[in-house]
């Protein structure tokens, strides 16, 4: 940890995206350290009021990534390290709105990358998917070199784009990129809805004491990852000299069965209402996912350390401090 809070010194971040359940936990936790200020650009597009981080050194602009005027607001503070974390998420969501999300995560890192050029920027971390750059052909656990063209929703599709616009901007300009490959992030701040992550819905409906649909079942699989070691994850890539131009997973490297899953949260929220299967989802192709986690390991000293249960207990009681505010804001 000394080494991550000398390496943020006096340094001014810019977290795209950092209303979102990923991004508040990084704004928060480079708010703990002698960080010099930290931007937040977001849209509050899938993030609410209520849950921003604040503080003395966290500046909120509320803007979007294709919005010139914004960029510029953002850029003019010239950061000197960029977390790119804003996104149209995610797959269903794609399927819907295809061209959203081409606009979204292909222009909008686009434009983040030629600001972060223009500053010179120390840094750029870029937010790709670890559940969307790998395909049927890859080989479990998944390695950062097996990367597939064989895709199945337009989100992976541009989660992708993003990679290849980063290694772009290192090859031709230099620019120190790393891309962080993100497996099914899960932890206090995520607000559940029609397009979010199957634990913070399936929090929502137990506390409501509705029953949890499963698509398929059950027996699939998950790399649930708890965001406080994305987090840190994060913060290590930030400042290695040796992640630059690398991409890496950031996963717990261990699967995690649906079905298990459900039931930890049926107990943990004491729902009788039980389980409920439906019908997979056309473009829902992988059956199991799972990270290998050696390479961050290695080179940046990545080391995933919360337990998926208490992971759970974690999440379970961000919902009990804060179910005002969420019952308001889920949008099914």
């Amino acid at each position: 940890m000394k080494e991550i809070e000398e390496g943020f010194l006096g340094k001014t971040v810019l977290v795209t995206g950092g209303a979102g359940a990923i991004g508040g936990n990084l704004v928060r936790a480079l708010d703990t350290i002698d960080t010099k200020k930290i931007i937040i650009l977001d849209n509050l597009s899938s993030s609410y009021a209520w849950n921003i981080p604040k503080g003395p050194k966290i500046q909120f602009i509320h803007g979007d990534i294709l919005n010139d005027e914004n960029l510029k607001r953002a850029f003019r503070e010239k950061p000197d390290i960029v977390y790119h974390l804003a996104a149209h998420f995610a797959n269903q969501n794609s399927v819907d709105n295809p061209e959203k999300d081409l606009l979204v995560n292909g222009l909008g890192i686009l434009n983040v990358l030629q600001y972060s050029q223009l500053v010179d920027v120390e840094r750029f971390v870029y937010s790709s998917s670890g559940c969307g750059v790998y395909g049927l052909e890859s080989k479990m656990p998944f390695e950062e070199h097996d990367v597939s063209i064989k895709l199945h929703t337009p989100y992976q599709v541009t989660k992708l784009l993003g990679e290849l616009y980063t290694n772009y901007f290192h090859n031709l300009y230099k620019l120190p990129i790393v891309n962080a490959r993100f497996f099914n992030s899960f932890g206090p701040g995520e607000v559940p809805g029609k397009y979010r992550n199957v634990i913070p819905n399936f929090f929502c409906w137990a506390m409501k004491g509705q029953p949890l649909p499963i698509t398929g079942d059950g027996t699939e699989t998950r790399d649930w990852t708890y965001v406080g070691d994305i987090v840190a994850g994060l913060l290590a890539m930030g400042i290695k000299e040796k992640a630059i131009g690398e991409a890496f997973n950031l996963g717990a490297g261990r699967e995690q069965r649906v079905i298990d899953m459900a039931n930890s949260i049926l107990e943990l929220t004491g729902n009788t209402a039980g389980i409920v299967y439906t019908e997979r989802r056309d473009w829902d192709k992988k059956t199991h996912l799972l990270s290998c986690i050696t390479k961050g390991q290695g080179m940046i000293g990545y080391q995933p350390n919360m337990s998926f249960h208490d992971g759970l207990k974690e999440t379970h009681r961000w919902f009990v401090e804060n179910w005002e505010n969420i019952e308001k804001s889920a949008e099914f």
